[in-house]
Order: C-alpha cells, then sequence, then structure tokens
C-alpha cells in the first residue's frame, strides 16, 4: 500500500501560520508534504498571489495525515 505525498517548492500560507517568536513561525498543512530544508524558498499567501517573502524551513514533521513545518523569514517583500 502507497502513502500519498505532496512535493512543495513554496510555502503557501493561507494566512495559517503561527509566528513563535522573531521571524520564526510554524504552519501546519493536511496531507503528507515534502518540502526542502535550510534552502531559500518562496513564501505566498495563496498559490496565484505575488511572493511575499522568502524563507529557510528548519524542521518538517508528519502526524497522523498532516505536515507542520517550522521556519525562519529571512526576507520580507513590502505590501505597500
Amino acid at each position: 500500500m502507497g502513502m500519498p505525498l505532496e512535493l512543495n517548492t513554496m510555502i503557501v500560507t493561507k494566512g495559517n501560520e503561527m509566528r513563535k517568536e522573531d521571524n520564526r513561525f510554524v504552519l501546519k498543512k493536511k496531507g503528507y508534504r515534502l518540502y526542502p530544508i535550510s534552502i531559500p524558498i518562496a513564501v505566498h499567501k495563496t498559490k496565484d498571489s505575488e511572493q511575499s517573502g522568502t524563507a529557510l524551513i528548519t524542521k518538517v514533521e508528519w502526524t497522523n495525515n498532516s505536515t507542520t513545518i517550522t521556519y525562519t523569514l529571512v526576507s520580507l517583500k513590502s505590501t505597500n
């Protein structure tokens, strides 16, 4: 039996990210997802929106058909 797995090349927050401290955030997504770790990756509010920043993912956890990522925002693009 296989396990469904999605490979992600950007972080799409949909406004569900939780700030832990300073520029460190945690985001929980449904399903099992694979993200690159310690490589700059684009952050978007929605799949089709403009890039809002760049992050480095430091931790990926899979539990109970969900993925939790911890990332540090290394640059932020101004919305103004």
